[in-house]
């Protein structure tokens, strides 16, 4: 899906996800995306990002304006909720695989994070993305024997980091406060 009709960065999902949850005004959003927020500290968004994230899921119709709270430090602050269309979008975003493996450390952590905070359960998404990772897996140990040079050593890299991923996901349940 492209950019322009509807393909999300991680920092729009952050985003849309966390309106998902409850109502909230940019400012809150940004202090929850911030290094130091409980999101942040998985995938941080810059404040003018979080605005800008915000224009964008209210264009597609993902978020909506519901009006303005009254702020004791500083100007009305615009609350946006998900529509009904973003639920569904969420839900499924949640329960799918991430593509790659170098983007686990981001996307990956950020679904499991978001399915944590919503007390569901992440064994399905756990499950499915060892199926993923372990093709992933199978592809790169076929192609080893015939790489030379600096391929080999990037194959090796990413062999290495489909084995370190699906090692994680297997020792996830272990791990997680719900036995997920």
């Amino acid at each position: 899906m492209s950019r322009a009709t509807g393909d999300l960065s991680p920092g729009e999902w952050a985003v849309l996800a966390l309106c998902d949850e409850e109502p909230a005004h940019g400012f809150g959003l940004a202090q929850a995306l911030g290094p130091d927020g409980p999101v942040g500290r998985v995938w941080s968004v810059p404040r003018p990002l979080v605005y800008r994230a915000l224009g964008r899921l209210t264009e597609l119709g993902l978020v909506e304006d519901l009006g303005t709270r009254r702020s004791s430090t500083g100007p009305p602050k615009t609350v946006f909720g998900a529509t009904g269309a973003a639920r569904a979008r969420v839900d499924a975003w949640l329960d799918e695989p991430v593509e790659h493996v170098r983007d686990a450390r981001y996307l990956l952590l950020l679904k499991l994070l978001f399915l944590d905070r919503r007390g569901r359960d992440a064994t399905p998404l756990a499950a499915a993305q060892a199926e993923a990772y372990g093709a992933i897996e199978r592809r790169v140990e076929e192609r080893m024997d015939a790489a030379e040079g600096f391929d080999r050593i990037l194959l090796s890299w990413r062999l290495e980091s489909a084995r370190a991923a699906l090692r994680f996901l297997d020792g996830l349940a272990a791990v997680s406060p719900r036995g997920s």
